[in-house]
């Protein structure tokens, strides 16, 4: 992975100063989009007990691109994590749009108040690859963020959803979806390699492919449709997304199936 690393970087080298211009004209014609509003709440309240879940990350567990978090990634995953477990789940965001792994170490996870979770979930790897974050930092990074975390929950299960699939995304370029694409790609092996060195901590390893969602999940619709504003996930992939993400989760924790 790290040859695929630097033979990729060799390549790109070449095309920055086009990538660069491509990406203001990206930022110029991509509208800037609210975060969800609504962040905490609780499904299936009449359950017989209530399971407390945490969701930590950028954009994605931000919200951008709905309008509240009960029909985004949080509060469908909640939803559907409490039907397959019949349980209640009372759930809070900690998100912002922008964030990468370090910054959620260092700037978001001080913040959080509760004192008891029994599950975190993470969405990060956007804003890492969109910095060109090398994949070492990206190692450092995602350690520190986990110790901080279990210096807060030392037993919570904690769970990374797949990296985003920027190689879909309608409003890149076809090298920006090329180049930042293999990188969140890497960053998302490196993720697979850290974890190892963490119990109780699980990531979604899948690479997301809409074309296969598609056909898997017989979806109709067209490749717009997934998003909001060509680069943030519309109500649709947010759905889909954090439904795949629940039924992991719920046979790899709390059903401990392989």
């Amino acid at each position: 992975m790290r040859i695929r690393y630097f033979l990729g970087g060799l390549l790109t080298l070449p095309t920055l100063p086009l990538m660069y211009l491509q990406g203001k004209r990206i930022r110029a014609s991509v509208p800037e989009l609210p975060e969800a509003t609504g962040s905490e709440g609780v499904t299936h309240p009449d359950a017989p007990q209530t399971i407390t879940l945490l969701c930590l990350g950028e954009s994605t567990m931000a919200g951008v691109g709905v309008r509240t978090h009960e029909e985004g990634f949080a509060g469908t995953f909640a939803q559907t994590l409490g039907e397959q477990l019949q349980t209640g789940v009372r759930w809070k965001v900690y998100a912002r749009s922008g964030y990468t792994a370090r910054r959620l170490a260092q700037r978001m996870v001080p913040k959080i108040t509760e004192t008891h979770a029994d599950l975190i979930v993470i969405t990060l790897g956007g804003n890492d690859a969109f910095q060109l974050n090398t994949p070492w930092r990206w190692r450092q990074d995602i350690r520190e963020l986990l110790v901080n975390l279990r210096q807060k929950y030392p037993q919570t299960p904690i769970v990374f959803a797949n990296m985003p699939p920027i190689k879909d995304f309608p409003a890149f370029t076809p090298l920006i979806k090329n180049t930042i694409g293999n990188l969140v790609e890497i960053l998302g092996h490196e993720l697979k390699v850290q974890i190892t060195n963490h119990s109780r901590v699980y990531f979604n390893h899948e690479i997301i492919r809409l074309a296969d969602w598609v056909k898997r999940l017989n979806i109709k619709a067209q490749a717009t449709d997934f998003f909001s504003d060509g680069v943030h996930p519309s109500a649709l992939t947010y759905q889909t997304w954090a439904r795949d993400l629940a039924t992991f989760t719920a046979e790899r924790v709390f059903k401990n199936q392989p």
